[in-house]
C-alpha cells in the first residue's frame, strides 16, 4: 500500500505540473497513462464500470468523475485531478486541486478551505475513533464558509480491491463504526459555493453542481496506525 500510494502521489504531482491554460484534459489522461505504465503499475479507473479514461479530470462546476476530452483548460478554471494506480495488486488513490493560470479569489478560497478539511479530517483519524467523525469534521469547517459539502460520493475502504468497505461520508451522519488498526481508506471530501447537489450527465460518470457553481476536491489514502493515521499518497 505504501509503494502504490507513493506511486499515485508522484503520478499526481506530475498531472499537476501539466495544468495551464490551452492544455487538453486528453493530453493529461495521456500523460498520466504512460506515467503509470512506464512505473509498472496499471491506471485504476481504465475499463472500470466502463470508464473510458486512465484518470478524472473535473473542472470548475465538475464535482467528481470528469472524463477527459479534447477541451482546452482555459485561464482561470480549477480542475481537480483524481488518480488511482493498481501496482503489485494494490491500490493507491489520490486527488488535488490545481489552479489553471490565474484563479479568482472565490476559487482560490474553496480550494484551500476544502484541503483545510482533508486535513483537519485526517487529523483526527486514530484506532477506536468514531467514523462519523470525518464527516462532521468537515461540515463543521465547510460551514464557517458557507461551502456545501456533496453527500452522494464517499470515501471508501481501498487496498486490494479499488473500492470496499468502510464507506466514509463527508457530512454529519450517525453511522456506526470505528476505525481499525491496520486499515486504509480514502478521505475526499467535495465542497461547493453554492448548491451541493449533484447532476449526473448521460454518460453516467461526469457529475456537476445542479446550479454550475464551482466545486473542488482533495484525496488521500491513509493508513490507521497506533498513534492516529499516516498519509500513503505521499511523495
Amino acid at each position: 500500500m505504501r509503494a502504490s500510494g507513493r506511486l499515485a502521489a508522484q503520478v499526481l504531482e506530475y498531472a499537476g505540473t501539466l495544468v495551464k491554460p490551452g492544455i487538453m484534459t486528453d493530453e493529461i489522461d495521456q500523460a498520466v497513462h504512460q506515467m503509470i505504465i512506464d512505473n509498472g503499475a496499471y491506471p485504476s479507473p481504465l475499463g472500470y464500470g466502463g470508464f473510458p479514461k486512465s484518470v478524472c479530470t473535473s473542472v470548475n462546476e465538475c464535482i467528481c468523475h470528469g472524463i477527459p476530452d479534447s477541451r482546452a483548460l482555459e485561464d482561470g478554471d480549477i480542475i481537480n485531478i483524481d488518480v488511482t494506480v493498481y501496482l503489485n495488486g494494490y491500490h493507491g488513490d489520490t486527488s488535488a486541486t490545481f489552479f489553471c493560470g490565474n484563479v479568482d479569489d472565490e476559487g482560490r478560497q474553496l480550494v484551500q478551505v476544502t484541503k483545510e478539511c482533508l486535513d483537519k479530517a485526517i487529523s483526527i483519524c486514530a484506532p477506536g475513533v468514531e467514523l462519523k467523525k470525518i464527516g462532521k469534521t468537515i461540515q463543521d469547517h465547510a460551514d464557517k464558509f458557507r461551502y456545501g459539502v456533496v453527500k452522494q460520493f464517499v470515501g471508501h475502504g481501498v487496498g486490494r480491491v479499488f473500492h470496499a468497505d468502510p464507506v466514509i461520508l463527508h457530512c454529519r451522519n450517525n453511522d456506526s463504526g470505528h476505525m481499525l488498526l491496520n486499515q486504509t481508506f480514502t478521505i475526499e471530501p467535495m465542497l461547493t459555493v453554492g448548491s451541493f447537489n449533484p447532476v449526473m450527465w448521460d454518460d453516467d460518470w461526469t457529475v456537476v453542481t445542479e446550479d454550475g457553481s464551482l466545486s473542488a476536491q482533495f484525496e488521500h489514502t491513509i493508513l490507521i496506525t497506533e498513534d492516529g493515521a499516516e498519509i500513503l499518497t505521499k511523495c
